[in-house]
């Protein structure tokens, strides 16, 4: 009889650390975001109106997270200042999401950086959390149908780059 009940124990102690082991691996998390819907969200600009990603649904759709204390973001921010100049009249969009900040840290270095494009206001990061942000930039890709297709970390978007992924994704809807 004890043995029985030190094999269950065992056998319970050993499912419950594989339980554990697969959490702390990750193993746990939901999957990964490119290939599926782009989480839907509203937040307000700078400009202090409501924006939703869904008013923009149809176009390319370039989202990024970023903040001003981030070197990486802002080595990349005219890069993408430059891509948006030039593909705006073709369907892209860029929502620049500010991670976490106060609006006038923000637009401060709007200011200063001449940016054009939408600058929305994630305070909580609570859309950061829904793309699952753990690192400073990061860009998604999303196509006119509302699925992401590529994401890109780290600050190394170039206007080339950016280019090429608008025109892939544009030609989709051709």
């Amino acid at each position: 009889m004890k043995r029985k009940k030190s094999r269950k124990g065992l056998f319970l102690r050993l499912w419950a650390g594989l339980g554990i082991f697969i959490f702390l691996t990750g193993m746990a998390r939901k999957p990964p975001l490119v290939g599926g819907p782009a989480p839907q969200f509203e937040l307000e600009t700078l400009q202090g109106n409501p924006a939703k990603l869904s008013d923009f649904r149809g176009k390319v759709i370039l989202l990024n997270f970023w903040a001003t204390w981030c070197t990486p973001c802002k080595k990349e921010m005219p890069e993408i200042q430059a891509a948006y100049d030039k593909y705006k009249d073709q369907g892209f969009v860029v929502l620049a999401l500010n991670f976490g900040e106060e609006k006038n840290q923000a637009e401060k270095l709007v200011q200063e950086m001449g940016l054009t494009f939408p600058i929305l206001l994630d305070r909580k990061v609570k859309v950061a959390e829904l793309h699952h942000v753990v690192s400073l930039p990061v860009t998604f890709f999303i196509d006119p149908f509302g699925v992401i297709k590529e994401q890109v970390f780290g600050g190394t978007l170039t206007k080339a780059q950016i280019g090429e992924i608008f025109n892939r994704l544009q030609k989709k809807v051709d």
